[in-house]
């Protein structure tokens, strides 16, 4: 679930990279005409978004830019990460050196995988508003989640989206949580689910 590169040349100016084709582009834009996911849908995405980010982990990348418009999707409905600009690779799994908030791990790919889950279940992100106001409520942890959710989405938004970095649910049990668990067939990361499913 991470978009390939196939190989790279250049000419005098620019650097051409050969990737993957994914063909039924940015997932945003599904996620735009869809207004939102219904949650075995969702619950497909995110388990797939959690294998991704794991393998990426294991290889000591944190990707730091997880978002709707970074994620691709290819022709079987399956996602893939994309967009590896902000990424870092850190073997001793910590950004650094110099300044103090350059000292985090890669569970900021955890809160951004909750940011996720939150915005394909409700259609828009958890802390937004004005910009200064989204800083001080993502600050304070300040969110609603809606009511109309399943307890084992909210469960999952609620142990993803922790303030400290620690404390966030790890990506063995996002694959194992009872959400994922109950959408995905026989806990598959596979998009195999035909489109008339439930919610």
């Amino acid at each position: 679930h991470c978009l390939r590169l196939y190989g790279h040349f250049h000419d005098s100016k620019r650097i051409f990279l050969i990737l993957e084709f994914a063909g039924k582009g940015e997932l945003y834009k599904h996620l735009r005409k869809a207004g939102k996911f219904p949650e075995w849908q969702a619950a497909q995405y995110i388990a797939q978004m959690a294998s991704a980010l794991k393998y990426l982990h294991k290889k000591h990348v944190m990707h730091r830019d997880i978002k709707p418009e970074n994620i691709l999707v290819g022709i079987h409905g399956e996602i893939k990460i994309s967009d590896f600009g902000w990424s870092v690779h850190a073997p001793n799994n910590r950004r650094k050196p110099g300044r103090e908030e350059n000292w985090y791990t890669e569970k900021v790919d955890l809160w951004s995988l909750g940011v996720l889950t939150y915005e394909f279940l409700v259609g828009e992100a958890p802390f937004e508003d004005t910009p200064v106001m989204t800083q001080r409520r993502i600050a304070k942890g300040d969110m609603t989640i809606p009511p109309n959710l399943s307890p084992e989405a909210r469960d999952l938004i609620k142990r993803l989206l922790v303030l400290d970095p620690e404390k966030r649910i790890p990506l063995e049990e996002v694959e194992t949580h009872p959400w994922i668990i109950k959408h995905c067939v026989k806990g598959e990361r596979a998009y195999n689910r035909a489109s008339g499913g439930k919610s």
